[in-house]
């Protein structure tokens, strides 16, 4: 059994038996439960539809402060906590993961420089499954602990010993969309597969669904929103995409500052912006 440093991590096998966290290709890093099936429905699918391949789920936090209302307005945060928990494990078990961990760390933990547990308990995790491909929060995320979650992730794997080869790391949608990203870089996941398993997904988390935010509805839409308006020239190439941002050169070249790699991105859009406002002032053509 793989030892953490959270008190309070739990390990859930779908399969109801350990197995070999090795076999894991695609790997999945959200700070609640939910964000999984929101951000890294590509590699739940890439799993889900090939057995050579294996989707690993790691949620951070223990999700205690989510907004409720209705059945669920004056639940106590530790009844949540242990709905949403049963909720990760029942998408994890409806999605067919090779395993979730559920770390349970308070929020407000990883919002402070003190992160090293988490931190360390992720080098554990990638060690163990060793995957190809790592789906996490992207930088540019409004939320502070999606964020911080994307941060630890990348710490680990820039002090990981031995170091993970030819690994991608991909920042995806949660909260705030990236479709601002300048279409050299942004990352396009064909996520057309399985509409139904991913609405069924989206649909376990009734806590937050009947607590009054419309994840299921929200996600889905955007999903073929993206599809559309991926490019204004072209005919749709899916009919669903995830849009990410490609975090694989900060583990690459760990020197590199985060803070200066995610300013490039925003002074690009800038830059994109303006020129082309620039041009159609002055009635030229792109």
């Amino acid at each position: 059994m793989l030892k953490l440093a959270s008190p309070d991590a739990e390990f859930f096998f779908p399969n109801h038996a350990q197995t070999d966290l090795g076999t894991t290709t695609h790997l999945g890093i959200g700070a609640h439960q939910d964000d999984l099936e929101i951000f890294a429905i590509h590699g739940i699918l890439e799993a889900y539809s090939d057995p050579e391949k294996q989707f690993t789920g790691v949620t951070v936090t223990d999700g205690h402060g989510a907004p409720r209302s209705g059945a669920y307005a004056s639940m106590e945060n530790d009844q949540l906590w242990e709905i949403r928990c049963e909720e990760q494990k029942q998408a994890a078990s409806l999605g067919k993961y090779l395993a979730q961990y559920l770390l349970n760390y308070p929020s407000k933990k990883l919002k402070t420089t003190s992160r090293e547990a988490v931190v360390n308990d992720l080098k554990a995790i990638l060690t163990a499954t060793h995957p190809n491909v790592i789906y996490t929060h992207n930088l540019a995320d409004k939320h502070d602990t999606h964020v911080a979650v994307a941060l630890c992730v990348i710490e680990a794997l820039r002090t990981l010993d031995p170091p993970l080869k030819e690994v991608k790391l991909y920042g995806c949608e949660v909260w705030r969309s990236l479709d601002w990203l300048p279409d050299t870089v942004k990352i396009a996941l064909d996520v057309s597969r399985h509409a139904k398993l991913q609405e069924a997904l989206l649909a376990v988390y009734e806590s937050q669904i009947a607590g009054g935010k419309r994840y299921d509805l929200a996600t889905m839409g955007r999903r073929l929103a993206n599809a559309t308006y991926y490019q204004s020239h072209a005919t749709d190439k899916a009919e669903r995409m995830v849009y990410a941002m490609d975090l694989t050169p900060l583990i690459q070249s760990p020197a590199i500052s985060v803070v200066k790699f995610i300013s490039v991105y925003i002074q690009d859009f800038n830059k994109d912006v303006s020129k082309r406002v620039q041009r159609m002032c002055e009635g030229q053509t792109g």
